[in-house]
């Protein structure tokens, strides 16, 4: 059998939500206004497609550096490198300093 090269490839335990989780979003998920500047977590949403960054980045924080359209920009460390990730909110999480 011929092995899948998507970009969701191996996910099945990384997007799996646990039994609390799953129903509806919180609206206050979606509706939060982020400032530039703000420490995010980037918790990825399986429910939701659109605007999902690539799932090596979930679990990262990182800093929302503008908005683009209806999504976010956020700044996150990789290693040594500084990477941009543009997701929309139902994928970030506030983190309170």
């Amino acid at each position: 059998m011929k092995r899948s090269k998507g970009t969701r490839q191996g996910t099945r335990s990384i997007l799996r939500k646990s039994k609390s989780d799953k129903g509806r979003i919180d609206i206050a998920r979606l509706m939060h206004d982020y400032q530039e500047g703000d420490k995010v977590a980037i918790v990825l949403d399986a429910a939701q497609q659109g605007g999902m960054p690539h799932r090596r980045f979930q679990g990262r924080t990182g800093q929302i550096v503008k908005r683009q359209g209806v999504a976010w920009v956020v700044a996150v460390k990789d290693g040594n490198m500084s990477k941009t990730v543009v997701a929309r909110a139902e994928h970030l999480c506030p983190i309170k300093e």
